[in-house]
């Protein structure tokens, strides 16, 4: 008999790569499929405690497995239905805290997985997510059976994901980082061994995980698995597996990156125009937040989170974005200090938005299409994009529609001194930057359900419900 489900069944463009299994959608429901060929590694994670013990260290996405009517095809030993993230975010889009805690937890998983007689074997940054304001692993299929005297298959793969581009901003600059956008496999190591400075050649983490690999690429890969076939019990033992991550551990905990300040992370204090400007925002933004109760809310253009915290203290899972890197690592770093479990704080350029990557652009998602939210919230940030990016209000307003129903924007008139600091450096050639130009294009996209005059200040804030 046809299972009727099959039917139905939506694999994800992500997913295709690992022959022990794949992820699926099913009557809008997230799932897991365990292949045949991965029963032996599956079991021995369930059964021997390494899952347990992952489970209540909080390294490990818990799953519960579903009954056999999901089963789509021979191939398929077991479905698992595991917790949904309430957003994907991707390595590229991370702060550098937020990538280094990444590492550490790789790192950490791996030495519990050795334990228990099991290894990672890859080590890609898309498997980690942040989950209740920590690093998780969330691909249960990652681990295998451990083999004596085999080298760690995920090693450079963890090298490439975490360790290249953390080298790269600690030493070089942050914007290097982005290089893992044109790799969907990381920094090829021999990229960041060109691009590190000299002085890191006498790092002795560094030369070996970095700059060794280049030099040896092709004896290593050639004469380890030679060596390995001749004698697998000498090759590479367990105490050299853990002097391995004890290594590499060490080396990503010494990196450092902490500028003094940049464009924006100080913003917020210079925007604030007087307490009576700031608790009246704050009280209009929390009503407006009160007559949705939305359950997500993507506040874009946060800089250090101040009205990320505010919506989050309402008990709404908050993606906090910004530009700046170091707003969104301060942002990161307080959340972390504070224990904050509804607040992610992300690298977002709305100039430039993460896009579609990996084959046939299907394997990571775009920043729309990760959405909508429930509600965004935009303040004091339609002048940035405006004046200093040039975007007419009519595509502002179109790029918001498309990523939720609900707006709460705050529009800056011209005459208000930070529009006249942004002005000062060129010409005002922005004729239709008004508010009537504003509501006018906006009008077109959104229904504008009510409008606030700031208290000691001439800006406005509106809420806007999307016309459908």
């Amino acid at each position: 008999m046809t299972n009727n489900k099959f039917h139905l069944l939506e694999k994800l463009g992500g997913s295709f790569r690992d022959p022990s299994g794949f992820m699926f959608k099913c009557q809008g429901e997230l799932f897991r499929q365990v292949n045949w060929l991965s029963r032996d590694d599956y079991d021995l994670l369930m059964n021997s405690g390494l899952y347990a013990k992952l489970i209540d260290a909080g390294l490990l996405i818990p799953h519960a497995e579903v009954n056999s009517s999901y089963l789509q095809d021979k191939i398929a030993y077991k479905i698992l239905k595991p917790i949904l993230i309430p957003f994907v975010s991707y390595p590229y889009e991370w702060s550098f805290s937020q990538l280094k805690d990444a590492a550490l937890t790789t790192l950490k998983i791996q030495r519990h997985a050795l334990d228990y007689g099991m290894s990672l074997k890859d080590a890609s940054g898309f498997n980690v997510q942040f989950w209740q304001g920590k690093p998780i692993l969330i691909d249960t299929l990652s681990f295998e059976r451990y083999r004596k005297g085999m080298p760690w298959v995920a090693y450079r793969q963890f090298c490439q994901f975490f360790l290249a581009p953390l080298a790269l901003i600690s030493y070089n600059n942050f914007s290097l980082s982005r290089l893992l956008l044109s790799s969907i496999d990381g920094i090829p190591l021999d990229l960041a061994s060109d691009l590190l400075p000299w002085r890191t050649w006498y790092k002795l983490g560094i030369f070996l995980n970095l700059h060794l690999p280049k030099l040896m690429h092709r004896w290593l890969s050639e004469n380890s698995i030679a060596a390995y076939i001749r004698n697998p019990e000498k090759r590479f033992s367990e105490n050299s597996f853990q002097g391995l991550l004890d290594n590499l551990q060490g080396t990503i905990e010494n990196l450092k990156w902490s500028p003094k300040s940049s464009r924006w992370s100080d913003y917020a204090a210079s925007d604030l125009h007087s307490p009576a400007y700031g608790d009246h925002k704050k009280n209009t933004l929390k009503k407006f937040l009160d007559m949705v109760r939305p359950l997500s809310v993507w506040d874009l253009g946060a800089g250090t989170g101040v009205y990320s915290r505010m919506c989050a203290s309402q008990g709404i899972f908050t993606v906090s974005g910004d530009a700046d890197p170091l707003c969104v690592e301060r942002n990161y770093l307080e959340c972390k200090d504070s224990l904050e479990k509804n607040i992610l704080p992300l690298l977002i350029d709305l100039t430039n938005p993460s896009p579609a990557l990996g084959w046939m652009n299907l394997e990571r998602f775009s920043l729309i299409e990760r959405g909508p939210a429930d509600m965004i919230v935009a303040l004091a940030l339609v002048h940035h994009l405006s004046i200093s990016n040039n975007l007419p209000f009519d595509k502002i307003a179109g790029f918001l529609h498309r990523c939720s129903q609900r707006v709460v924007i705050e529009f800056v008139p011209k005459h208000d001194p930070q529009v006249q600091k942004l002005l000062s450096c060129r010409e005002d050639i922005f004729t239709d930057y008004n508010q009537i130009g504003f509501e006018r294009e906006f009008s077109s996209f959104f229904k504008i359900i009510e409008s606030v005059q700031l208290d000691d200040s001439p800006r406005i804030l509106y809420f806007m419900e999307a016309i459908r």
